[in-house]
């Protein structure tokens, strides 16, 4: 179980540190900030994430899941407020670089897990 989980947070971290090398706009100074970059997202995710989602259902649903692109780059914004060494410049780096992590999240757990 704890395997697991720093598995999972170690594959977070490779993703948004990938993003940063391909998305310009997206900046990670570093592995260990990319570390700490991928607990807050979790967090942020996982607290105001959770809520905003419940929230804003109806849209999501009226625009058959679209717009839980925008919330996730919004919130991928967000957390990047939380840790020094970790900026998005503007919202199409911040959308961009929010489907890249969700598609190598998948892909390496994939591969990995």
């Amino acid at each position: 179980m704890l395997l697991h989980l720093l598995l999972s947070w170690l594959i977070s971290a490779l993703s948004i540190w990938i993003v940063a090398q391909i998305v310009p706009g997206f900046q990670v100074s570093g592995f260990a900030t990319a570390l700490w970059a991928a607990v807050v997202i979790a967090l942020v995710n996982g607290t105001i994430g959770f809520i905003l989602k419940i929230l804003t259902f109806p849209l999501t649903l009226l625009t058959l899941g679209l717009f839980l692109l925008i919330l996730n780059a919004l919130l991928l914004k967000l957390s990047a407020a939380f840790v020094p060494g970790f900026s998005i410049r503007g919202f199409l780096p911040a959308l961009i670089g929010s489907i890249l992590i969700t598609v190598l999240n998948w892909v390496l757990r994939s591969a990995l897990m």
